[in-house]
């Protein structure tokens, strides 16, 4: 490889990282856009930055400015709330009650799965959770499971549920590819400042992905009692889905091409079945409440809260009620780990792997 070229892909500091990842992000976002295909600007950078952490390079968005990013989609999200909005609030106690028996279906379908490709007991539990994947790798660790093989399921499934789901939407719900859920104007912008403010609040009350879920709710709250939302232009929300698709390509920097081929098939499964489980129970919910099957599927997929978010924003397909469904099942499956590691320790498990450890 020309010495150029070398550095361009391997190596620097962060700004050079950063720089490296969103460069190589923007083409891949070109190249979408130029090709029609749906959610261009963040499938793009997801997948050039995807090919070429695997490839060796090296990639790397930094925590603070994903964490903003997200900041500013929850801001989009909340301001989705209206005060006309709580009177469907009322049936979601139904859709997240089969949620929650949906989850955990689905996470013993996925565990017997895992069990029966070789994964030791620990492994096979946390592998199969539907979401909150670095809680699962942290606590599947701590229980004496094997964290890199964890670490490539979740991330697998989580990456498999965010490149198969938009096409299928976008065929199914009649969506265009490109984004639709943008309004002409630009409203709210002060909220964008006061955004680190709002980081740091959700993080002093211990919430899960504070930078989410904080934002969000501050939203929700300014938007249902109509007092201020957040409206950007087309390009704006280009930019945030550029930014963070290429945080999702570049979490995969340091993972082996062969690391992830090793366990790609055992993983596709995997979640071929948690999503014709989910699935199942959302077409429970289609027929029982009325919600259009193709909301009620998005809601309750297997994907993660923020990708799941991007794609329920960008397409229009109810952000609020799906958004909602995926808070939920993150945090009842933070709620549900501790008991699953607690359990695990007290068969032994844990002692087991520490054994084998010292020997």
């Amino acid at each position: 490889m020309p010495r150029f070229a070398d550095r361009f892909v391997h190596g620097g500091s962060w700004p050079l990282l950063l720089l490296r990842a969103l460069s190589v992000g923007a083409l891949g976002g070109v190249l979408f856009a130029a090709l029609n295909l749906p959610l261009a600007w963040m499938l793009g950078p997801l997948l050039a930055n995807l090919l070429l952490a695997i490839s060796g390079g090296d990639v790397a968005v930094p925590d603070r400015l994903r964490e903003y990013f997200l900041g500013v989609l929850g801001l989009l999200l909340g301001g989705q709330v209206t005060p006309q909005l709580t009177s469907r609030m009322l049936d979601w106690p139904v859709s997240a009650a089969a949620l929650l028996v949906g989850v955990g279906v689905s996470t013993l379908v996925g565990a017997w799965w895992y069990r029966r490709c070789g994964f030791d007991k620990v492994s096979a539990w946390f592998s199969s959770a539907p979401g909150a994947m670095t809680a699962m790798i942290m606590m599947g660790d701590k229980a004496g499971g094997d964290p890199p093989r964890i670490a490539v399921a979740q991330s697998l499934r989580a990456l498999i549920i965010v490149l198969v789901l938009p096409p299928f939407f976008v065929q199914y719900a009649s969506a265009p590819a490109g984004v639709v859920a943008t309004v002409e104007g630009v409203e709210g912008l002060w909220l964008l400042a006061a955004l680190p403010a709002f980081i740091a609040l959700g993080r002093s009350l211990c919430l899960p992905n504070p930078a989410l879920l904080a934002s969000m709710l501050i939203a929700a709250g300014l938007g249902a009692a109509d007092v201020a939302r957040l409206h950007l232009p087309y390009w704006g929300v280009e930019v945030m889905l550029w930014v963070l698709g290429s945080a999702i390509g570049a979490r995969f920097s340091g993972v082996k091409l062969t690391q992830l081929l090793r366990y790609a098939l055992q993983t596709l499964v995997a979640t071929a079945l948690t999503l014709s489980v989910l699935a199942s129970f959302a077409y429970l919910i289609h027929l029982l409440l009325g919600v259009p099957l193709h909301i009620a599927i998005l809601a309750f997929a297997p994907g993660g809260i923020g990708e799941m978010a991007i794609l329920a924003m960008t397409l229009n397909i109810d952000p609020v009620f799906v958004t909602f469904h995926h808070l939920l099942r993150l945090i009842s499956l933070m709620l549900i780990a501790p008991i699953w590691l607690h359990w695990l320790q007290r068969s032994g498990v844990h002692k087991a792997a520490s054994v084998k450890e010292k020997l």
